[in-house]
């Protein structure tokens, strides 16, 4: 594995004695803002608007997404509570809602584009997204050229995958920069789906990587498969938000995870806490299943399986731990079943 790669895994536990005074990087992550598109993938305008008035009155700083990730990467967060903002395909909606309104309030902002959409009904014009970047705090990031699942199919050769991957990312990347100017080194996967190939691409390119998992970044998350909070209308809601703007990140070495393509269905998940967590006090839960058992190997260590198999592409395992003030440890494992159809 190349030394950059390599960089990118190596994540070292916190030490227990600073666990409660860590505060780390919470990103949110929406598609639309608007009451008219599909329930899904929109959060409503009322909506939008009320997380914008808890963020302020938690007294969250808004930063941007790159220099936040990388300081909640490096631990240099200490007790700074920072939220990211970040906007997936470009829709234009983001245009016409989001963006007034995160301008009034002087917030940064991330919209990740597939490039081959734009223009395209629904979604942003080159005019409007140049115009956007123009703004100060705001980024223009890459979300692929195609949308396609990239994930290596299972009747795929390396060499078919390789060829894809590249011309869907780095046409995309060429296509930002020779028209809006741009080359942030940040990537969010279409769909959320990613496996260590795909981390390792982006790794040798020195990009971060976002996906559809939820959680806080910190400094032991994995520079290529960061989570976000999903903010559509289902997950947004104001009475469960407050939990997931003062989430930190469950001090697991991410490097010990695994890539996330489940092998069996239902996974199995084994990770350990460190000493100054218990494992009496960890709950996990699976997509649509609820509360799931955890087997306590010892010393810190858990096993966490699902009672019966998914039947959806993609599916979580979120794990939560009691932190301080009433915040919460958070840490999501997303799978990708390949023998499932592609959207």
């Amino acid at each position: 594995m190349a030394k950059k790669t390599i960089r990118f895994f190596c994540g070292l536990l916190l030490a227990g004695s600073t666990l409660s005074a860590q505060a780390d990087l919470v990103v949110l992550q929406y598609h639309h803002v608007s009451n008219a598109t599909p329930p899904a993938t929109s959060t409503a305008v009322s909506l939008f608007d009320g997380q914008l008035e808890m963020i302020k009155d938690l007294q969250l700083d808004v930063v941007s997404l790159q220099s936040g990730t990388q300081a909640a990467l490096n631990g240099k967060l200490a007790n700074q509570k920072q939220v990211a903002i970040t906007f997936d395909d470009a829709y234009e909606s983001v245009y016409t809602e989001a963006a007034p309104r995160l301008a009034r309030r002087g917030h940064p902002y991330t919209i990740f584009v597939n490039t081959r959409a734009v223009g395209g009904p629904g979604y942003m014009t080159w005019e409007q997204l140049r115009e956007l970047g123009q703004r100060a705090g705001v980024t223009i990031a890459n979300h692929s050229h195609d949308h396609g699942h990239l994930a290596k199919r299972p009747d795929e050769s390396q060499s078919q995958w390789d060829q894809r991957v590249k011309t869907s990312i780095d046409r995309a990347q060429s296509i930002l920069e020779e028209t809006l100017g741009t080359d942030a080194p940040l990537f969010a996967y279409p769909y959320g789906e990613f496996d260590a190939r795909l981390e390792e691409k982006l790794a040798e390119r020195g990009w971060l990587g976002f996906g559809q998992h939820s959680g806080a970044v910190g400094e032991t998350s994995g520079p290529t498969r960061l989570p976000r909070f999903p903010m559509a209308n289902a997950y947004g809601q104001l009475n469960t938000l407050k939990n997931k703007l003062l989430s930190k990140a469950l001090p697991v070495d991410a490097s010990t995870l695994p890539a996330g393509i489940a092998t069996n269905n239902p996974p199995t998940l084994e990770f350990t806490l460190p000493e100054k967590l218990s494992v009496n006090r960890l709950a996990c839960f699976a997509s649509g299943q609820g509360r799931i058992d955890i087997d306590n190997l010892g010393d810190g260590s858990v096993r966490v399986t699902a009672p019966k198999a998914f039947n959806s592409r993609r599916f979580r395992y979120n794990c939560t731990h009691p932190a301080d003030n009433g915040s919460y440890y958070w840490l999501s494992q997303q799978w990708l079943d390949l023998s499932k159809p592609e959207d």
